[in-house]
């Protein structure tokens, strides 16, 4: 395999469109080549403060891309290398996130300083960021995902404002227009049986990190939020109803 360091030098990791600020963040990826691009949010009232503590060695966390609300694009960690954006989190047989995957970060305040809207600049540079990297590791359009999709009992960015629409519109991410919400039945916390286990593995057949127990824990509750905050985003509450249960079937059975 190609030594990281030399794909560094020839500049094959690196992206055209994107302002060079590195971070001493990173390590080796191993044998493990991107096949994930993971969506975050940064969660910090400011942008450059954001872009600052990515950077700074005692943080210990960082990211491929930075996404500035205006559009503007900095590139961090050379894509051939791995950056430390995901923590700990999985998404099908994948248990280390950040040596299978890219990592951007979008400037937004997030939940905790005033969670808003992301401008149209941004997204614009996101969407075309994303499939230049799809592009240059052949990566499909559903290893196109959030962080609270890898990480769901830790993570809620980059959360419900975020368009995945959008970016299907794009061929970005996997979606289908959310059944619905109606009156009905629902599986919440504390309930056990056949029901709970289907939806469990059908979460898991999605990709979610979630084992087929039977019963509906905190850790599926975390889950269920988690694939509606990215799939049903107009009720996140970690209650399993029809809308949600029949959204996640029109997904596996795309």
């Amino acid at each position: 395999m190609t030594d990281p360091t030399d794909t560094i030098e020839k500049g094959i990791g690196r992206d055209p469109e994107a302002e060079w600020r590195p971070s001493p963040n990173i390590d080796r990826r191993g044998d493990t080549a991107p096949s994930l691009v993971i969506l975050h949010y940064t969660g910090m009232p400011s942008a450059d403060g954001a872009l600052s503590w990515l950077c700074d060695p005692a943080s210990k966390v960082s990211s491929h891309y930075f996404v500035f609300e205006d559009g503007r694009l900095i590139q961090s960690v050379d894509e051939t290398m791995r950056a430390w954006h995901a923590g700990v989190s999985g998404w099908h047989a994948i248990r280390d996130v950040n040596a299978a995957s890219i990592g951007i970060e979008i400037a937004n305040p997030g939940h905790d300083h005033g969670y808003v809207d992301f401008p149209d600049a941004q997204i614009l540079t996101v969407i075309a960021l994303v499939r230049r990297i799809m592009a240059r590791w052949q990566i499909p359009a559903e290893g196109v995902l959030a962080h609270s999709d890898v990480a769901p009992n830790r993570k809620i960015d980059p959360g419900e404002r975020f368009p995945w629409a959008r970016l299907a519109d794009a061929g970005i991410g996997r979606y289908v227009p959310p059944v619905p919400i109606a009156d009905g039945p629902v599986l919440a916390l504390g309930d056990i049986g056949q029901p709970v286990a289907r939806l469990q593995r059908n979460l898991a057949s999605l990709g979610y990190p979630v084992e087929e127990t039977a019963s509906f824990d905190d850790y599926t509750q975390a889950v269920v939020a988690a694939f509606q905050r990215h799939f049903r985003p107009e009720r996140v509450d970690g209650r399993a109803d029809r809308s949600t249960i029949a959204t996640l079937e029109r997904l596996i059975s795309e």
